[in-house]
């Protein structure tokens, strides 16, 4: 269980952390010499499991840069019957402020039980980045998601109107779903890693073709972006596992941030 609450501010030239809570499990690291204010998420539980709960809420007040990320990759792990751990996270992005949203990894283990369910408020002018990879077992270990649950929500409002929904479910022999072509079967070998990436700014549509040509020149990956409207690109990305899922999108994580990746993410 752990609850986390954190904001940024402009004030006089500089942003500072405005406002922090945390609580139980989930504590937050700030390294120094960052732009804006970096947040990193550390769950000392060491993963989720049935029944656990873990609530986030992030505020980039107005002026203000907030880039969230995590220290390692989450885990699932085995739950017991009946049971599910959940993670909720509600993020608020103020008027010329912007906010990334940069978990690194989460990997579902066999008889996992997992919901997440992420809620986005954005101001008129306000930016978002958000990148959510996911592992099915770790291959280098042989691993296989034979029986899980997952269940994942996303929904970003732009001014109180909805502007994106989106909903995975997969319930029962993953690696089989995984497979079907409507699902993840577009790769040659079995796909072990996934990732979803949305980015919520006046520049998306510049960056459409540039991140399309960087699928075109990988043969381990398989991604597609595409435009809902001129400032919400949306990208999904089907690896063979989780390093080259990572490989494809260091450049363009490099880029939607201007180089400014957490270095977690480099270790």
């Amino acid at each position: 269980m752990g609850t986390a609450r954190v904001s940024s501010k402009y004030d006089d030239g500089r942003v500072g952390i405005d406002q922090l809570h945390q609580s139980g499990a989930m504590k937050l690291l700030f390294p120094r010499g960052r732009a804006g204010v970096e947040a990193v998420m550390v769950n000392t539980a060491g993963g989720i499991t049935g029944g656990d709960r873990f609530d986030i809420s992030a505020t980039a007040g107005m002026d203000s840069l907030l880039t969230i990320t995590t220290q390692a990759a989450e885990r699932a792990y085995r739950a017991q019957p009946g049971e599910t751990g959940h993670v909720v996270t509600d993020l608020t992005v103020a008027d010329n402020a912007r906010l990334n949203w940069l978990p690194q990894e989460t990997i579902l283990f066999q008889n996992s039980a997992f919901r997440r369910h992420l809620n986005v408020d954005l101001a008129p002018h306000g930016r978002f980045l958000m990148v959510e990879p996911l592992v099915f077992g770790r291959a280098a270990m042989g691993e296989e998601v034979t029986q899980a649950r997952f269940q994942d929500h996303v929904e970003i409002r732009r001014d109180g109107t909805r502007i994106y929904k989106d909903a995975i479910h997969l319930t029962g022999d993953l690696t089989t779903q995984l497979a079907r072509p409507a699902v993840g079967g577009a790769l040659a070998a079995p796909t072990g890693a996934m990732a979803s990436l949305i980015f919520a700014a006046p520049e998306a549509e510049g960056a459409l073709d540039w991140i399309r040509s960087q699928f075109e020149a990988t043969d381990f990956v398989y991604g597609g972006a595409s435009l809902l409207a001129p400032d919400l690109l949306i990208c999904r990305v089907l690896a063979e596992e989780s390093f080259s899922l990572r490989k494809a999108l260091l450049p363009i994580l490099d880029r939607l941030t201007n180089n400014g990746l957490p270095r977690c993410w480099r270790l």
